[in-house]
């Protein structure tokens, strides 16, 4: 752009500030890119008046700094003085608070975080319970055939069981921290025939902790008395493991031993093939397939059992009263 050229768009510039043009319409009318150009050019020149801000807020930024130099927080501030966080911040950035001041807003920010995790945990918690007893209403009451699929999945899953890299004698033996999974255990070994006087129990434990109070704890679990329980199977405490199973309500692990339970091992083996197999042929792996796959929605009313009367479908028939017998366990430990 030659220098007269610049000159007269300088002068035109000036001329329309003058008129009451702002510096925005002044940089499209002349095309000029940076309306900072078009401020340098008419430097000296006062604005119009109709490009002025009025001065509305200066009531409210008067209360909100009063407001802070009494020591409030922002949220209070903006619940009497409605504006927003920024403006707030660039209001009241030079207004000093005392150090007292400053600890005591601090110390109210931590309560604050305590009453939300409070509310929230309680919240959480509420809504737990809610699903539990949703979810726990949807079973309803189990039969004999259900109970007995369900200990033999428990067992396979928790129980000992021989390995080809561990040859052991196949003797039934389950080992849990659980309460209720004892006490469901228990309950299925009732219904396949098997009495308290056929079993041994023992605890397994850390060398720290109580071991007479953890036996005690079980026994009056199982419904034995304490003499009745083998000598406790102490474990070595190692100083430089962290552990959190410590204190008054850590009691160890129940181990439960079927005597003579050879043949018991081989029909749970029998009986868990057995399942395995159900869900890979026939209606009872598509009817499973499609409960996998399908609706999380609820379970609908209780039903007597997929066959109530029905044997499982191992090959191998359980001992003593496996599908005749009530569930009395679980119902008398509740007790």
């Amino acid at each position: 752009m030659s220098c007269e050229r610049h000159e007269s768009k300088i002068e035109k510039a000036r001329e329309l500030r003058v008129l009451g043009f702002s510096t925005p319409q002044i940089a499209r009318m002349l095309a000029v890119k940076s309306p900072r150009t078009i401020s340098e050019w008419t430097k000296g020149i006062p604005n119009p008046e109709w490009t002025k801000r009025p001065r509305a807020k200066d009531d409210l930024r008067e209360v909100a700094r009063e407001m802070r130099l009494e020591g409030r927080s922002y949220r209070e501030i903006r619940a009497e003085v409605p504006v927003s966080k920024s403006t707030l911040s660039l209001w009241l950035k030079d207004v000093p608070i005392s150090d007292e001041q400053r600890a005591l807003l601090l110390q109210r920010q931590v309560d604050g975080r305590e009453r939300r995790a409070t509310a929230l945990r309680a919240r959480r918690i509420a809504t737990q319970r809610r699903v539990h007893a949703e979810a726990s209403g949807e079973i309803g009451n189990l039969s004999p055939r259900e109970l007995h699929l369900i200990g033999v999945i428990l067992y396979w899953a928790e129980g000992t069981k021989d390995k080809p890299w561990s040859r052991r004698s196949e003797d039934v033996r389950f080992i849990n921290s659980d309460e209720g999974l004892i006490r469901l255990f228990l309950a299925w070994l009732s219904q396949l025939g098997f009495e308290n006087e056929q079993l041994s129990f023992r605890v397994a434990i850390h060398e720290t902790a109580d071991a007479v109070a953890a036996t005690t704890y079980w026994a009056d679990l199982v419904g034995e008395s304490p003499a009745r329980f083998l000598r406790p199977q102490l474990k070595r405490h190692q100083p430089k493991t962290n552990r959190k199973n410590t204190g008054a309500e850590y009691r160890g692990c129940l181990i439960i031993r079927v005597r003579r339970s050879t043949h018991l091992y081989r029909q749970i083996a029998g009986w868990y093939l057995g399942i395995l197999g159900a869900l890979q042929t026939g209606e009872v792996g598509e009817t499973m397939a499609r409960g996998v796959t399908g609706s999380t929605g609820g379970f609908g009313p209780p039903s007597p059992g997929s066959n109530p009367g029905g044997p499982a479908s191992s090959g191998l028939t359980p001992p003593g009263r496996l599908f005749e017998a009530p569930v009395p366990y679980l119902a008398a430990r509740a007790s």
